[in-house]
């Protein structure tokens, strides 16, 4: 059992505690916040767009189980790590949400099991149940598992009660459930004599060995490596693991022991005062370690040996290979119970064709003996008449005897009549012997017709067989046919997607290219303004500095007018000069708000040409 199916065991409990209305359908508003929290005990990173898009609102109605698995196994069981996670939260998560639906012990009775403890028993039960839905315990694990709970806290297991308690009608017909296995349990009719801490501590003790694969725990004696001290540590061995703590509450971890296919394990002698030594060897370092008595050395180094033979078979778990062996046999236990009733039906059927035949033998022997009777009879009847025959002849002869002399003519008759009848009478003995082997042949003929008959039925037997293996064949071949059909569809929705995807992709890349053709425009445009802007600035350049160009005594202006003639240089005090000034500049800049680093080079330069001006600190030529 991988790690995909133990999750989903959890899952399929937390699903059907969210279908209320046992539909088998649950709301995506539900279904939504369970995603987003197995995401967070998962330690997946969540995804909020694929989930709006997998539970979207444009259709009605609930979603199945079968509706939610796509989801459940592209984006959340592809994505988990095996280690990455903290198993025990989320099944934590799990129980939280079913067991506010379906685990509600009677109030008005003593409760056993405490919420630990039932959590515990559920994930006990999940690890040890078939992997079919709804999820059942076969009553071999049941009585496993309770015989693992008795021996934690030693004491026998009561299988009366066991086996009144699962001959009950309910659990015949719905198979053995968690809830009808912790009701069990919270019954008392197991735990008779029993403290709740003594159940709590057997549930515990059994919980980390199944379910965390804790195969032994204890404490022992170490050897250090470098001071070569002795120092008591608790121990706790895993298949692939050795670890060891300051004490029993595993808070400070000392050290951790990788186990391998290179590792071994071998008994010491006594030495140093410590007794019951072994120690553990690897490439890198060799560890001495003590127990207390001789039975915890061999408990030890048979748990250790058998973590080692794990990993050299590359199995991670002991209880999932001991459940993968029990499993093997009940299935190899079934099939010899089937082929034995399936043997017992044969023999039956062999029976009776025994039966039919002798009854056909009996009918032969009757039909022989009636045969019998009827050649009896012809028989007796021809000797009679021979008798009556041979009578009458010597009356005859009597006769012919007192009439010789007279009658030898006659006589002679007699004796030729005579030997007509003995002839006769041969005939008559060698029709008798025919008829007799004509009989024998027939007996023959029909146990010969017996044999083929029962040749033929054989044949016809094995014809049928083969016509239903045909027949399962065929169904198989239809239903791998329907597969392929409905994988085929699948990759046809897929490409459907992924070209509308690809259409998609193509419409967005000319809506850029049409935006990025625009933006050049625009950029052009601005360039145009640019140029404009700079050839505005460069006239009122020109201007402004024939304008702030004094004329001296007898000078002319290159290009003369009245208006030139009569121009004056305003005072450095003149402030409508200045505003003039400033909104003619005010207005060049909102001309020119696209132009680049040159115009504000440009219009800084002026500025501090006119800021020089109302100064009165211009150069004259």
């Amino acid at each position: 059992m991988d790690l995909r199916s133990e999750l989903l065991k959890s899952i399929w409990y937390a699903f059907t505690a969210l279908d209320v209305e046992k539909s088998g359908k649950v709301s995506k508003s539900q279904l939504k916040v369970l995603s987003h929290n197995l995401c967070t005990v998962l330690s997946i990173p969540h995804d909020p767009v694929a989930l709006e898009e997998h539970f979207r609102e444009d259709d009605d109605g609930p979603v199945s189980s079968q509706g939610y698995m796509p989801y459940l196994n592209k984006y959340i069981l592809d994505k988990v790590q095996d280690g990455a996670f903290v198993k025990e939260n989320f099944d934590e998560l799990c129980w939280t949400l079913t067991a506010k639906k379906n685990y509600r012990p009677e109030k008005n009775k003593k409760i056993i099991l405490q919420q630990k403890d039932a959590f515990r028993l559920w994930c006990l039960f999940n690890f040890l149940s078939e992997d079919k839905y709804p999820l059942v315990m076969v009553p071999d694990e049941v009585e496993y598992l309770l015989k693992k709970i008795c021996m934690a806290m030693s004491v026998e297991l009561n299988c009366v009660e066991l086996e009144d308690f699962l001959s009950q009608d309910f659990v015949l017909q719905n198979g053995f459930t968690v809830w009808v296995f912790l009701d069990m349990m919270n019954s008392g009719k197991l735990t008779k004599g029993i403290t709740k801490d003594s159940v709590s501590m057997a549930v515990e003790e059994v919980y980390r060995e199944i379910v965390d694969d804790v195969l032994k725990e204890g404490y022992l004696w170490k050897r250090g490596q470098l001071r070569r001290n002795w120092a008591e540590r608790w121990f706790m061995l895993r298949p692939n693991t050795l670890a060891y703590f300051s004490s029993e509450d595993r808070r400070e971890r000392k050290g951790n022991i990788v186990l391998d296919g290179n590792c071994c394990v071998e008994v010491l002698p006594d030495k140093d005062g410590k007794r019951c030594m072994f120690c553990l060897k690897t490439l890198s370092k060799t560890y001495e370690m003590s127990a207390s008595d001789t039975k915890q050395r061999q408990e030890w180094t048979a748990a250790i040996q058998t973590a080692i033979r794990l990993h050299a078979e590359g199995k991670s778990s002991l209880h999932r290979d001991l459940k993968l062996k029990r499993r093997e046999q009940r299935e190899q236990r079934e099939k010899r119970r089937r082929a034995k009733e399936e043997e017992l039906q044969r023999l039956r059927s062999l029976q009776e064709e025994k039966e039919r035949k002798l009854a056909e033998l009996e009918l032969l022997k009757e039909a022989q003996r009636q045969a019998q009777a009827l050649l009896e009879q012809d028989e007796q009847r021809r000797r009679q008449q021979h008798e009556q025959m041979q009578q009458t002849l010597e009356v005859q002869l009597r006769e012919a005897e007192e009439a010789r002399a007279s009658m030898q003519a006659e006589m002679a008759l007699k004796e030729a009549e005579a030997e007509r009848q003995r002839k006769r009478i041969r005939e008559l003995e060698e029709m008798q012997q025919r008829l007799e082997e004509a009989l024998q042949v027939e007996i023959k003929a029909r146990q010969d017709e017996e044999a083929f008959r029962y040749a033929q039925a054989r044949l016809l037997s094995e014809e049928e067989d083969k016509m239903k293996s045909l027949m399962v064949l065929q169904e198989e071949q239809e239903e791998y046919i329907l597969k392929t059909q409905r994988e085929k569809q699948e990759l046809k929705q897929e490409m459907e997607m992924k070209s509308r995807a690809l259409e998609e992709a193509h419409r967005q890349l000319e809506e850029v290219r049409a935006n990025r053709h625009k933006v050049d425009q625009d950029v052009v445009a601005a360039q145009r303004k640019l140029r404009q802007a700079s050839t505005n600035v460069k006239h009122w350049n020109v201007q402004m500095n024939r304008l702030m160009h004094p004329i001296g005594p007898g000078e002319k202006r290159p290009s003369g007018g009245s208006f030139t003639s009569s121009f004056r240089i305003p005072s450095q005090r003149d402030p409508g000069l200045r505003l003039r000034m400033k909104s003619e500049m005010d207005g060049e800049q909102h001309d020119g708000t696209n132009q680049n680093t040159e115009q504000d080079a440009v219009r800084a330069g002026s500025e501090k040409r006119l800021s020089q001006t109302s100064n009165g600190d211009m150069d004259m030529p």
